[in-house]
């Protein structure tokens, strides 16, 4: 593995975050927040200096070639570091201490939306543009964004792309890795401004347009209020809202595909339909719920429902009411939400609807075989027969899926949160969702974990955001004794 060209390509990650900086910090200028001001000159200066010292141990010339080996390790440690230098305005500021900084840094970075900040009534404006700016940057993902802007990488830039982009199928929409890149942030900023526009229409200041709107296409649920979405009391911003959510939950290369073919892509998209049907019957069983029991009008219970589906369906993890206070039932069909997640090549966290797609085929053609033993029966999706190493590695990873949840839960509890809490903590924060239930849900934040259990969770969200495997390969002795270029 050659350690030289990682350490280079995070020299260019610790460059890029010292100028995303640049914005909040000529924002802090402008609002005359001069103590952030120094915060934020001290980050961008601990930045420069690693950016210099990784460009000096650091060597590029193995830029375009790069191992699957060295592209994972860039991408973990891209993450790690990332995380690190976007703690240092909370840290610097005094608002958190190194733990819960990491933990707030790396929920942005990931888009998870949770937060350990109790109070946000107290973080200066231009911090809180920082806080939402990290959601925009990890949506987009820092290998994207960076492969995008990057053009001396060449050949080596697909497996950089290929650990990041999640979903059981990574195909590119564009003959070139970089081509690609390029494409899929052109659609981001796009679906950015255009909800940045609808909701400054909809009443919001255009600072509240901007963090709101650079949060929720990036499915990360940052608000600069306490309260999140319910601070306005709009049912116009809540529905566009809610709509730009979904939208930012599908494949971003089948956008691309509408822009060349149009609409009927989504009509014959197995996954999207399927997303979006199952966002329909999780509403419609919410709302039937809700109605029934807590005794809400018709149209407060399906506009409250529809929001909090598309909310989780998306894992955003935006807040328009106190969910925590809703029956049992609908609190069960949310979890299940979450965990599902969005589509493969989103911005949304989750298992993903198409894996869910062939794990409820697969199980079909297994009881198919049981009444049928002699039966040779196949796996189709979307007309096409899967072939067996998809089966399997969905399966696997389900089974992984699970099992990092159960054994997260348990680290979790260690550090002194309750087991129920825990799991829906453990698993709200691998689905990249942020808020779950009881102190940690729809009025609470994570403020009162230990620094141990915000460690835990921070490694939950980068493990979700990653898609397990990414991480977990580098658990292996041969991964660092091998010399082979695998």
């Amino acid at each position: 593995m050659n350690a030289k060209v990682i350490i280079y390509l995070l020299g260019k990650i610790s460059a890029g975050l010292a100028i995303a900086q640049l914005l909040p910090l000529l924002m802090s200028v402008v609002y005359g927040e001069y103590a952030t001001s120094r915060t934020f000159i001290f980050s961008i200066a601990v930045a420069v200096i690693l950016a210099g010292i990784f460009d000096y141990y650091g060597d590029g010339r193995g830029a375009r070639n790069l191992s699957v080996r060295e592209g994972i390790g860039t991408v973990f440690f891209s993450w790690l570091l990332a995380a690190a230098l976007g703690a240092l305005p909370y840290c610097f500021d005094g608002i958190l201490n190194p733990a819960a900084a990491y933990f707030e840094s790396m929920s942005g970075l990931t888009t998870t939306g949770a937060t350990a900040i109790a109070n946000l009534d107290i973080v200066s404006r231009s911090l809180l543009l920082w806080r939402t700016l990290t959601h925009w940057i990890g949506g987009i993902g820092i290998i994207v964004l960076f492969v995008a802007l990057l053009p001396q990488i060449a050949g080596g830039a697909v497996y950089l792309f290929n650990a990041e982009v999640s979903g059981f199928s990574n195909s590119r929409i564009l003959p070139r890795i970089r081509t690609t890149a390029v494409a899929l942030f052109y659609i981001y900023l796009l679906f950015t401004i255009i909800l940045t526009g609808m909701l400054a229409i909809l009443g919001m200041s255009t600072y509240d347009a901007v963090n709101h709107a650079c949060s929720a296409i990036a499915t990360g649920g940052f608000s600069p209020y306490n309260d999140s979405i319910a601070h306005f009391h709009s049912a116009g911003i809540e529905i566009v809202t809610g709509l730009f959510m979904i939208l930012a939950a599908g494949n971003f290369a089948l956008y691309y595909q509408v822009t060349q073919i149009g609409l009927k892509v989504l009509w014959h998209d197995l996954e999207f339909k399927s997303y979006i049907v199952m966002l329909t019957i999780f509403t419609a069983l919410i709302s039937i719920n809700i109605i029934m029991v807590n005794d809400y009008s018709v149209a407060d219970g399906v506009r409250e429902a529809f929001f909090q589906v598309a909310s989780f369906g998306s894992t955003t993890g935006y807040v328009s009411a106190d969910y925590d206070q809703w029956p049992s039932f609908s609190k069960l069909v949310l979890a299940v939400t979450f965990l599902t997640g969005g589509c493969a090549g989103s911005t949304a966290g989750g298992i993903k609807v198409c894996r869910f797609i062939v794990l409820l085929k697969t199980v079909m053609a297994e009881l198919r075989r049981t009444m049928h033993p002699q039966m040779l029966l196949n796996v189709y999706y979307a007309k096409r027969r899967l072939p067996t190493e998809t089966i399997i590695n969905v399966s696997r990873f389900f089974f992984v899926y699970v099992l990092v949840i159960a054994i997260l839960t348990m680290l979790l509890c260690l550090s002194g949160v309750d087991v129920d809490e825990a799991v829906f903590g453990v698993a709200s924060c691998i689905s990249s969702v942020g808020p779950a239930f009881g102190s940690i849900g729809a009025t609470g934040n994570y403020a009162g974990v230990t620094g141990m259990g915000q460690l835990t969770l921070a490694l939950a969200m980068l493990l979700g955001r990653l898609e397990l495997f990414t991480v977990l390969a580098l658990l292996r002795g041969e991964y660092w004794r091998s010399s082979k270029r695998w």
